[in-house]
């Protein structure tokens, strides 16, 4: 079982959309995947993303490679994944000292 793939449910760990949930739409290379929300339930808008700033769950749902946002929403309802994906993970908060986080 690949950890990244198309169809795989990511939460974004970078970034201004950190803490919310994405799908793999499309593999570009080995770094960069393309990624949506969609944006009508998430917020997070379609985009390239460098694989080390998702954070792949143990979700996947059945999507052609290159699907629309439709086409995924589709599918997150037949899978019954719509209210998981419209709640957001929270970072762990900590207190930096030195630019090294460190549990307060």
């Amino acid at each position: 079982m690949p950890a990244i793939e198309v169809g795989r449910i990511c939460v974004k760990i970078a970034g201004r959309e950190a803490g919310r949930k994405c799908v793999i739409v499309d593999i570009i290379d080995e770094n960069f995947v393309l990624i949506t929300g969609p944006k009508k339930l998430t917020g997070v808008k379609r985009r390239r993303v460098n694989i080390k700033h998702i954070e792949p769950t143990e979700y996947t749902i059945k999507i052609p490679k290159g699907a629309s946002d439709e086409e995924v929403l589709k599918a997150l309802e037949e899978k019954g994944l719509l209210d998981y994906m419209k709640t957001p993970v929270k970072p762990a908060l900590g207190k930096v000292i030195g630019g090294l986080q460190s549990p307060t």
